[in-house]
């Protein structure tokens, strides 16, 4: 039983920089103790003492590292390794921390730093958000890093398309350069000087925020670093509110971003046997919100999350302090601190998902590829607009500046050349990658990104997919043979949809397809021996088969009908593999005893959906049994579904607290239990008897039995301490 088990599964744990709290002591499996100073080693026994498997967490690109920055650490000043942007002004976390230009000797420094961790005895390392602002690139370190790689002297990334390009590559090289230098050189410490190995993680946010955020990161080549064991997908509701458009609407579309979010970060470890842990969190790094804003968008990332069978493992909470503690919106005459009942369901949920097991995928596999290079081409150099950088509006332009009547009527209809379409295809909406992924996602299929670069990574990494759908217009495959790993498995059986006109200024950048073909599309379908001659191609190719619509994607967000056209050409071209799509407004996954769903609007109809049987509703505060639950469009449910445990007399149906341990002693039934402080707490158990009683340290508390269920609800105050209690 998951709600019973040992902490070294590591299923559950949070990061945190402050002591040990009663609010903040969850009794999930590890605890991540942020940050390097004076107060380490003590913060790490003082959760070690308690229980919890620790784990060290530290930024990678940003930190308290003023001591490397001033000289103090080696005699050489390095704020010329700050990121810095065109300008001259220092890309900055806050005044005093810059973002790092990541040199040898800062990964070097970062190394002789987290050897505090190991000394404290920590089992694990993270090393967190490798981020390189799109928008840098201009410090003196870079220009050396650049000269070092490329071997010329380095050409500012406004100036041309190569320049940028190139400037990103090896921005992202640089972190990764970093991750294998630091992973190395730790574990060889840890393994030399005390005989036991250390892993080592990197929390990342996902590619598709980091496209949208306009950060270059490593992401999928994390795949290459051998000292890295996982991740932890730093997806939560200020990523994941990023402003989309489909169907000619912008706006926060949370539950579909994070579901894409998710999707794309399990690529990451997927056949590699590393760990991947799903984070959630219970409000966000914006503070102008209110209780009611946070939990809403919080079950958004939830439902988004489980419904990914792959995974179950959760970082619980970032910061749980300051869920626990805080009062929001901050600086408001109406700030409160966090409600009772959402802090009984919090508290819920960090214990549920520790219970949560892997299931099989479900209908049909349909992916979106996506690759590290679109992170290279996120703007456009000068020559490419008619107004300089600093004259220009830039990506605010459709974010939210401008009305939805207002983008209809300058890129609807189709325009020729227009500038006004790049600076649409460079906003934070991301346009290419959401005008193939909404269409279908909002219809119920379950898409997922698909990692391009993992294709020539590992053989037969296609293979978990029935259909594709790609574009070159919103990034380049790096190599030719990512073209000659798609062509064989489409001969092989698969169908691939293909979008995109060569629009796009980087298919004219000089690469590996210069000189031989306009674009990299053009040789992908020399592999597959189609000819793409007209506005649309859908031919068989070889047991597979391919669909090409010269078109760029971004139009499939611009209204409803260009989004049925999209459907209609995916559905034209699934249709000679006999594959027929089955449009729904939801979204729904059986993992083991639990029944996870969510519908959405903008979709196929407004239907409710409606559920029939025994449940337990996992998003309430007392576990409370249904016959029937009906959703509605943005709804979601997590239902525990008692007939799939119809021979078990004896689990935890659900728990506010951490069972340490039950077991039935004759006709009563003995509970270990450790909980946070300061909340009311809910269990609910299954028992083989009728319960008429309930004691907890030896005093009695109330009890209800469902007879139907056959299981007795407890609820109480919870205190942070070891406490038995007694089920007669």
């Amino acid at each position: 039983m998951a709600y019973i088990r040992d902490r070294k599964e590591e299923r559950t744990g949070y990061q945190c920089s402050s002591p040990l709290l009663p609010a903040i002591d969850h009794h999930c499996d590890f605890v991540m103790v942020y940050g390097l100073g004076e107060t380490t080693a003590e913060r790490v026994k003082m959760f070690r003492d308690k229980g919890y498997v620790v784990h060290l967490m530290t930024g990678i690109s940003w930190g308290s590292y003023q001591d490397y920055l001033a000289g103090e650490y080696d005699g050489a000043a390095h704020w010329d390794e700050s990121q810095t942007d065109r300008f001259g002004n220092v890309i900055g976390h806050d005044p005093r921390t810059p973002y790092m230009m990541p040199s040898v000797g800062f990964a070097d420094y970062i190394s002789e730093k987290l050897k505090l961790a190991v000394d404290a005895g920590v089992e694990a390392i993270h090393v967190e958000e490798p981020e390189f602002w799109d928008r840098g690139g201009y410090s003196e370190g870079f220009k050396r890093e650049y000269q070092l790689y490329y071997r010329e002297p380095w050409s500012p990334p406004h100036e041309s398309l190569e320049a940028r390009y190139r400037c990103a590559k090896l921005k992202a090289y640089l972190y990764t350069r970093t991750i294998d230098r630091v992973s190395a050189k730790i574990k060889e410490y840890a393994m030399k000087t005390y005989h036991r190995v250390v892993r080592f993680y990197v929390p990342t946010h996902s590619l598709v925020n980091y496209t949208q955020w306009q950060i270059v990161s490593p992401e999928g080549k994390l795949a290459d670093i051998p000292g890295v064991d996982g991740c932890i997908a730093q997806v939560w509701t200020g990523t994941s509110r990023t402003k989309n458009w489909f169907n000619g609407v912008s706006k926060e579309r949370t539950f579909e971003t994070a579901f894409l979010e998710y999707g794309v970060m399990q690529e990451l470890v997927k056949g590699t046997g590393r760990r991947m842990w799903f984070l959630h969190d219970p409000i966000e790094d914006n503070p102008i919100f209110d209780w009611n804003d946070y939990e809403t968008n919080y079950y958004c990332t939830v439902a988004a999350s489980l419904l990914h069978p792959k995974v179950n493992s959760f970082e619980i909470c970032p910061w749980p302090n300051r869920v626990f503690y805080d009062k929001y919106p901050k600086g408001s005459d109406s700030a409160e601190p966090i409600p009772d009942s959402y802090r009984t369901k919090l508290n819920n949920m960090f214990q549920t998902l520790g219970a949560m097991e892997e299931a099989p995928e479900e209908g049909l596999r349909v992916g979106v590829m996506v690759a590290d290079s679109e992170l290279y081409q996120r703007d456009y150099p000068d020559c490419c607009y008619s107004e300089k950088a600093a004259e220009r509006v830039g990506t605010v332009l459709f974010d939210e500046a401008e009305t939805d009547e207002k983008f209809r009527t300058q890129l609807f209809p189709k325009p020729e050349n227009n500038e006004l379409m790049l600076r649409y295809m460079a906003s934070a909406a991301f346009p290419g990658f959401y005008s193939l992924a909404l269409p279908l996602l909002k219809y119920g299929v379950g898409v997922r990104p698909v990692l391009l670069d993992n294709a020539r990574r590992y053989p037969g990494y296609l293979n978990d997919y029935d259909v594709l759908v790609l574009s070159y217009e919103f990034m380049k495959p790096d190599y030719p043979d990512v073209n000659a790993a798609i062509a064989e498995w489409v001969k092989s059986g698969g169908t691939l949809v293909y979008i995109g006109d060569g629009f796009d200024p980087y298919n004219n950048m000089k690469s590996w397809w210069t000189g031989k073909y306009k674009n990299p599309a053009e040789h992908l379908f020399r592999m597959l021996g189609v000819e793409a001659n007209e506005e649309k191609t859908v031919v068989p190719c070889g047991s597979g088969a391919v669909g090409v619509w010269l078109t760029n994607p971004c139009f499939f967000s611009f209204s409803r009908d260009s989004a049925d056209g999209f459907r209609a050409f995916f559905e034209q071209v699934c249709a000679l593999k006999k594959i027929k799509p089955q449009y729904k407004n939801y979204l729904k996954l059986q993992r083991g005893e639990y029944l996870i769903a969510a519908v959405m609007d903008e979709s196929v109809n407004d239907d409710e959906l409606k559920f029939s049987g025994l449940y337990s509703d996992m998003f309430s505060e007392d576990f409370a049994v249904l016959h029937e639950k009906i959703l509605r469009p943005n709804d979601k449910c997590l239902l525990f579904d008692y007939g799939k445990i119809e021979g078990e007399a004896l689990r935890v149906i659900g728990t506010s607290v951490r069972v340490e341990s039950m077991e039935q002693q004759g006709d009563e039934i003995h509970l270990t239990l450790n909980g946070a402080g300061e909340f009311t707490a809910s269990l609910r158990v299954r028992v083989p008897f009728a319960v008429k009683k309930a004691e907890l340290d030896g005093e009695a508390i109330p009890c209800d039995y469902d007879a139907e269920t056959r299981t007795v609800l407890v609820r109480f105050e919870s205190v942070d301490r070891l406490r038995q209690l007694i089920l007669k």
